[in-house]
């Protein structure tokens, strides 16, 4: 039986997995509890070709990216609809993104998007037609970073991107990868600046430092709160921001 989405009949809506595990781990779980949903097998080429690899399969006007660890509220296809009811010339929208709880560790992130201004690719509605044209998310960053907001600038410079506050899902908080993740966050990050012609430049070495130092106040003013917890691990963390500086 069709999972029924609050406000919106089976009909108007598909729910399509691409699952990008090497062992095609969804499969069976969606064939015997949501045999409803369109199971199809991923790239295995990052999050980038992943996505861009379910939006090929679906038949609709518009496509709504979710990522696979989050938990979006029934009512999400709705507040969307609405809003394309509501903007009728508008072709992106960006969700509402929630923690699930309170932050206990300066080790633990979540994308949070509460008032707009960033489009995660946990939680976002755009034009097929537009995504089409401008060939989807990047598939050349070499690791998962950068790649979304790399689509929000070049979706900046097309359209206006639209903040619906209805439209929510639930970010778990995650901890913080370790050492061994910076080498490949570099080299994302490092993609990304030369993609947009400021690698190496003044401007870019500068908005670098200022994020560094503004981690770095932010660690002196939570750390008393979360009692120390997490604190090595955010310093490795931080140690990205610093070798981008110069890297």
């Amino acid at each position: 039986m069709q999972y029924e989405v609050q406000g919106l009949s089976a009909t108007d809506y598909e729910v399509i997995v691409t699952d990008d595990s090497y062992n095609n781990l969804a499969k069976d779980f969606l064939t015997i509890n949501f045999p409803w949903v369109q199971w199809v097998e991923g790239p295995k080429r990052g999050p980038a070709a992943n996505r861009n690899n379910g939006a090929k399969y679906a038949k609709g006007e518009w496509l709504v990216f979710l990522d696979d660890d989050c938990v979006p509220e029934s009512t999400i296809l709705k507040a969307y609809q609405n809003a394309i009811n509501c903007y009728q010339n508008a072709t992106v929208f960006e969700g509402k993104v929630i923690a699930e709880r309170q932050k206990k560790s300066l080790a633990e992130e979540a994308p949070i998007n509460e008032q707009g201004g960033y489009l995660w690719s946990c939680n976002f509605l755009i034009k097929k037609l537009l995504f089409t044209e401008i060939e989807g998310f990047d598939e050349n960053f070499p690791y998962p970073a950068m790649e979304d907001i790399d689509l929000q600038i070049r979706l900046q410079k097309l359209t206006t991107i639209i903040f619906v506050n209805e439209a929510v899902v639930m970010h778990p908080w995650k901890i913080i990868k370790p050492f061994t993740s910076i080498i490949k966050h570099l080299q994302s990050h490092k993609y990304f600046a030369r993609k947009q012609k400021v690698y190496g430049t003044f401007s870019y070495r500068w908005s670098r430092c200022k994020i560094f130092f503004g981690q770095f106040f932010l660690i002196t003013k939570e750390l008393v709160g979360f009692s120390g917890r997490g604190f090595f691990i955010y310093i490795e963390r931080n140690i990205l921001n610093f070798l981008l500086i110069f890297y």
